[in-house]
C-alpha cells in the first residue's frame, strides 16, 4: 500500500479520510453547523458543505484520489489526555504531484483546536511520509498572503526541517473569489536529510 492507513504522533492520531468516517459527524464539522466555519475556510480551497450529500461526495473524492495514489487525506483526532480527545479536530493531507516530484501538505482545523501546535506536529509526520516513505524530491507549502496565523506556523516548521522561504508569488492563487498572492515555502529531500542527519 502506498499510503499508511493510520499515522500517530505524540498527541494526534491521523486515520484515512474515507466513508469509514461517520458522514454526519464530518458534515457537521465542515458545514454551517460548525462555529466559525467562515473563518476556518477563508483561505481554504473548499467552501462550507451545504448538504450531507456534499460531504458524502467529498469523502468519495478523497477515496478516489487515495486509490489513484495522488492524495493521502486523514481525519485528525487528538489522543487521550488532550482536550477533545477522540473528536474530529480537522483533516490533514499530502497531495502528490508525481510528475513534478512534489508534495503539497494541507491542513484545516476547527477553531477550538487552533493554537495548540497541531499544524506543526502534523507537518512533521507528513514530511516523514513524503521523504522517507514516498521519496519525493520537494515538499512545497503555498500560503495565502493574508493568512498571517498560518504563516507563522509554517515558517516555524519549515525552519525546523531545514527548508526555506522562496518568496511571494503574485496572483498565483485562482481558487478564491479573485486572484490572490501566495507565499511559498519549500523543503527539499536533500535539505531535510542534511538537517536531520546533523
Amino acid at each position: 500500500m502506498l499510503f499508511p492507513e493510520t499515522i500517530e504522533t505524540e498527541r494526534l492520531r491521523l486515520d484515512r479520510l474515507s466513508h469509514a468516517v461517520d458522514v454526519i459527524e464530518y458534515y457537521e464539522c465542515c458545514s454551517h453547523h460548525e462555529p466559525g466555519i467562515e473563518e476556518i475556510t477563508r483561505y481554504l480551497p473548499w467552501n462550507p458543505h451545504e448538504t450531507v450529500k456534499d460531504t458524502h461526495d467529498y469523502l468519495a473524492s478523497m477515496e478516489e484520489e487515495w486509490n489513484e495514489g495522488t492524495r493521502a487525506e486523514y481525519v485528525i483526532r487528538p489522543k487521550d489526555g488532550e482536550d477533545g480527545a477522540g473528536q474530529i479536530a480537522g483533516s490533514a493531507g499530502l497531495l502528490c504531484r508525481w510528475e513534478q516530484d512534489l508534495g503539497l501538505p494541507a491542513i484545516w482545523l476547527r477553531k477550538r483546536f487552533w493554537g495548540r501546535g497541531y499544524s506543526g506536529e502534523r507537518a512533521d509526520a507528513l514530511l516523514e511520509l513524503a521523504f522517507d516513505r514516498l521519496d519525493l524530491g520537494v515538499v512545497a507549502i503555498p500560503l495565502h498572503s493574508d493568512n498571517e496565523n498560518s504563516y507563522r506556523a509554517v515558517e516555524k516548521y519549515v525552519n525546523r526541517h531545514g527548508g526555506r522561504y522562496e518568496g511571494l508569488l503574485r496572483n498565483h492563487a485562482s481558487r478564491y473569489d479573485e486572484p490572490a498572492d501566495h507565499h511559498r515555502f519549500s523543503i527539499s529531500q536533500t535539505e531535510y536529510e542534511a538537517h536531520h542527519d546533523g
